[in-house]
């Protein structure tokens, strides 16, 4: 793949479009509000071991200034899904392949609806990486991509998305269903993005310091558990139990936490209304999930603490 457009200015985008230009990969990024900024100062990056400066990006500010790409990475919020329908049809071509970076369910399907099931595939990225300025990112944790088809098992051009990732030094997991892969990690960003809001931008870590957060943790892992194999995705003890237990020493700050702080817009309906949503239709009982989904609700409606600016 020869053309990389990425939709977006935001941590991910930074971060895997940086990365993949560092290596040479051609890069484009659509960028609204940043556009100007990223011109004149290009990217900087810094993760473990290593940092550095692109002072000079590909930016368009209309994408049909980018013209027909090999890839298209949708690095948007949800909350930005419906511009889908006048960003992606410009820059597709015949053999144009489109990958959603966006947590939750029911985010493939918006994309698809716009670019068709046969060219869409999805990714989850398990990095710990945050925007701190105008195409400025800093990761802390690197992590890795579980990378899937929206439709049918993985193919040669599955391979051929995640070597685009590789070449730009990250870790690449192809996964044999995209819905087990959103399901495995609802189970960390439920309880943890949720609380982080709730708790009124409390980090990762500190939410297990208290024995009553950690409870909620629990439980709402095992809500989502339950509801995951009612829709036949199988989620194992062991697994929950390493997502508790890593988090103990992670300082992050969750990215639906930034967006409350900052004032935009949360992935409500995908992270918490859908999950929910899927569970009641498979009539399995979530009332921690249903608890939770209403609280980040009231916070989003209260707004963050004047301090916040």
């Amino acid at each position: 793949m020869k053309r990389v457009l990425f939709l977006g200015s935001g941590a991910l985008a930074l971060y895997y479009g940086g990365r993949m230009a560092r290596a040479g990969i051609e890069v484009v990024f659509w960028a609204r509000s940043d556009a100007g900024g990223l011109r004149e100062k290009g990217i900087r990056l810094a993760y473990p071991g290593d940092a550095f400066h692109l002072p000079s990006v590909n930016v368009v500010e209309r994408v049909e200034e980018a013209g027909a790409v090999d890839l298209v990475v949708v690095a948007l919020k949800a909350t930005a899904n419906a511009d889908l329908p006048s960003l992606l049809p410009p820059v597709l071509g015949p053999n144009t392949l489109v990958l959603n970076l966006q947590n939750g369910l029911g985010v493939d399907e918006a994309v698809a609806e716009v670019a068709g099931a046969e060219r869409t595939l999805g990714a989850l990225c398990f990095v710990g990486v945050n925007r701190v300025a105008t195409g400025e990112a800093v990761c802390a944790l690197e992590g890795y991509v579980v990378l899937g088809e929206f439709s049918g098992s993985p193919r040669a051009r599955t391979e051929a998305v995640a070597d685009v990732f590789r070449r730009g030094g990250t870790q690449v997991r192809i996964a044999p269903s995209l819905l087990s892969a959103r399901w495995h990690k609802l189970i960390w960003n439920v309880p943890f993005n949720g609380l982080s809001v709730v708790e009124r931008g409390m980090m990762s870590d500190e939410i297990l310091r208290d024995a009553g957060r950690e409870a909620r943790v629990r439980a709402l892992m095992g809500e989502l558990q339950s509801a995951a194999d009612a829709e036949g995705v199988a989620i194992s003890d062991t697994f929950i139990e390493d997502n508790v237990e890593r988090t103990r020493t992670m300082a992050y700050k969750p990215s639906t936490m930034l967006d409350w702080l900052a004032g935009r817009p949360l992935e409500l309906e995908p992270i918490w209304g859908e999950p929910l949503r899927r569970a009641r239709n498979l009539g399995v009982a979530t009332p921690k999930l249903a608890r939770l989904y209403a609280d980040i609700q009231a916070r989003a409606e209260e707004g963050p603490p004047p301090s916040a600016f």
